[in-house]
């Protein structure tokens, strides 16, 4: 089961993405106030999720349909939770490893087979259909933020909020436009300069991800839960993002010291996060 110490990577789509049915939803669902905060929505998601499985049951939930809102004055951009697939893809991995009488007893084979089938139906679907959808428009990290994430985004483009916690908050938003040359010229100076490294695969499969969205989306990175693993301090002072873009920049000059440099000061900051885990 995934931790609240998470980060996410999320992509808001205007009304326009979806079919008409659910432009109709997603708007009196903005309207009426019923969108839940970036703040309360991964408690909620895990509150879902955990009820949905261990309860015995021999079928997948009806799950109501949430999302993320972001509005303005004449635009609503929605990022769907999919809990529906959240729960089938938890209730596999919960048996993973398991022997097969406690898998058994935690998922049931019924529920395990419909799960199955979701996922699988999810999967093709992106396939098969021209437009790539069904989408997941959430990727979630647990202690950390992927370093590949910070390629989409820009240092100036920070939000952050310190204080009591509860209100603290960091993330970065931007254009998806922006978010998609970001990934393209990333990937084209780490296959130029490191080959097909599993650092170039990360960075094309994200860019491949960010192609599936209508091009007027909106990319969120937050840093979630994390926030309160981090004092003001260290989180005024993050600036991953550029650590990034100058890694990058040196790998493109030919300059690999500037580059070593920034990817060395760039995975010491994450792993501190990370060794958290062990503590926790």
């Amino acid at each position: 089961m995934s931790s609240l110490f998470a980060s996410y990577l999320r992509v808001y789509e205007p009304l326009t993405a979806f079919d008409r049915e659910r432009q109709l939803f997603w708007r009196r669902y903005a309207r009426e106030g019923r969108a839940i905060t970036t703040g309360d929505g991964p408690g909620r998601q895990r509150t879902a999720v955990l009820e949905a499985l261990g309860a015995g049951w021999t079928r997948l939930p009806d799950l109501p349909d949430e999302a993320y809102v972001l509005e303005d004055e004449d635009t609503i951009l929605v990022c769907p939770w999919n809990l529906k697939l959240r729960v089938a893809e938890a209730a596999l991995s919960a048996r993973d490893g398991v022997p097969a009488v406690l898998a058994d007893a935690f998922v049931p084979p019924i529920l395990a087979g419909q799960a199955k089938a979701v996922v699988d139906d999810w999967r093709s679907g992106a396939k098969v259909l021209e437009q790539g959808v069904p989408r997941v428009h959430e990727q979630a990290s647990t202690w950390g933020v992927p370093l590949r994430w910070f390629v989409f985004v820009d240092q100036g483009e920070r939000e952050l909020v310190t204080g009591p916690r509860g209100r603290r908050r960091l993330r970065f938003r931007t254009d998806i436009s922006k978010a998609r040359r970001r990934a393209h010229r990333g990937v084209s100076v780490l296959r130029k300069s490191v080959g097909d490294a599993p650092i170039t695969e990360a960075v094309e499969e994200g860019a491949r991800w960010l192609e599936e969205f209508h091009p007027r989306s909106v990319v969120e990175l937050d840093y979630g839960g994390l926030v309160d693993l981090m004092p003001d301090d260290q989180l005024e002072a993050d600036d991953s993002p550029a650590l990034v873009a100058a890694g990058l920049a040196g790998l493109a000059n030919g300059d690999a010291e500037g580059a070593t440099e920034a990817y060395e000061k760039l995975v010491a900051r994450w792993r501190a996060v990370q060794l958290l885990e062990r503590c926790n």
